[in-house]
């Protein structure tokens, strides 16, 4: 029974809420596919010595990156693969002369013009490009922001052998205190919802992909009905691993070791935004899994803290202690992408206030959808 100082049964209401969230926790540093590990890197493989090297196209959808392009357009003309390449960047209606910067470093440029009805511009750009491809047996989707190691489109071709998609997490960009913050707890919470491990399994359901690196083989995105089967996806590229693995095809996703961003993000406005701008799409515009997203923050990453600092000043001794082991627990799954990131373990301890800001970024992100602002990039908005 409920007494006058909040217990139930002789337990208080903060000690039952502080002993949820250790369970949620316990479940999810051991049962969600060890998501917070870092160790799914590119399968190394020794190197080949066969004649029959796949051609590729590497793809570029480019929309006003003429800031970027000058630094990364050069790694991918000077990768050291053997096979046949191509570099095409699409100019997706540019209005900095990004189209003219590719031309002048030695890449194909295709005029992308406005998408059509139902599609995304990154999208349609993507599908000008392939459609400038050709019949080349692999197909690299890389962002105009990445740039490449002279090794890298060897690496990913040589651990494509057997496999139909091979995405990198590229490395982002850590260098001012905001980037610092959220950025690796941005790659540690893609992680918690797509745990590498699950997606790596030929027969499991989860599914995803890093879009700013995909070598995708042709023939099976075709199989999956090409870019036409998600044409209206804002987070394009958990769409296109999601259509392959579904017909049969066997994807892999890890965390890239030459593979980085170097967009910055240098304001915490840059970072609300980056995320905001695909939050609410990625709960399929539900009010109910909004809601239920924002409870489920709140029970897995503010009811720790909340729970020791009550314990303390309510003199609940349990309640304190279980708050204190369940944020250590956190802060423990989070040191390794810390570590990753080369930042300094301590930032673990703030895991709770950076996950308050993406709750706030998701909330933000409904705001706008409904506002009819739906997810903007580059002056284009979709809903």
């Amino acid at each position: 029974m409920r007494s006058a100082h909040g217990k139930v049964c002789g337990v208080t209401v903060l000690t039952g809420v502080a002993l949820t969230s250790l369970l949620a926790w316990l479940w999810l540093a051991l049962g969600q596919g060890r998501f917070w590990r870092t160790d799914q890197r590119l399968p190394r493989r020794e190197p080949t010595h066969r004649t029959h090297r796949p051609s590729v196209a590497i793809v570029v959808p480019a929309r006003d990156e003429a800031g970027v392009l000058p630094r990364t357009l050069p790694t991918l003309l000077a990768q050291d693969y053997a096979g046949p390449t191509s570099v095409i960047v699409v100019d997706d209606a540019s209005s900095d002369g990004t189209g003219d910067i590719a031309r002048a470093a030695g890449a194909d440029v295709v005029d992308a013009g406005d998408p059509p009805p139902g599609w995304t511009g990154k999208l349609h750009a993507l599908q000008r490009g392939i459609e400038q491809a050709g019949d080349v047996e692999f197909l690299l989707l890389t962002d105009a922001d990445i740039a490449h190691e002279p090794n890298s489109l060897t690496a990913l071709v040589e651990a494509a052998d057997g496999r139909d998609l091979v995405s990198q997490m590229a490395r982002l960009r850590v260098s001012t205190p905001w980037e610092r913050l959220i950025v690796p707890a941005f790659v540690y919470f893609f992680a918690m919802l797509y745990p590498f491990g699950w997606v790596n399994r030929p027969n499991g359901r989860t599914a995803a992909a890093a879009g700013g690196c995909s070598l995708v083989r042709r023939t099976a995105l075709e199989r999956a009905g090409g870019l036409d089967a998600v044409r209206g996806a804002v987070i394009d590229d958990v769409a296109i691993a999601r259509i392959v693995k579904r017909c049969g095809g066997r994807i892999w996703l890890g965390l890239a070791e030459h593979v980085a961003s170097i967009r910055p993000y240098p304001r915490l406005a840059d970072l609300w935004q980056m995320v905001a701008r695909s939050a609410y799409a990625q709960l399929r515009h539900s009010v109910v899994l909004l809601a239920g997203t924002v409870l489920g923050l709140g029970l897995v990453f503010l009811a720790p803290v909340a729970a020791l600092i009550g314990g303390a000043v309510e003199g609940d001794p349990l309640a304190a202690g279980l708050g204190a082991a369940t944020w250590l627990i956190m802060a423990a799954t989070f040191t390794p992408m810390l570590r990753y990131y080369r930042q300094p373990v301590v930032i673990a301890f703030t895991l709770p206030f950076t996950a308050t800001l993406y709750l706030a970024m998701t909330v933000d992100s409904a705001r706008q959808h409904w506002l009819g602002r739906g997810a903007s990039w580059k002056g284009r908005t979709y809903w």
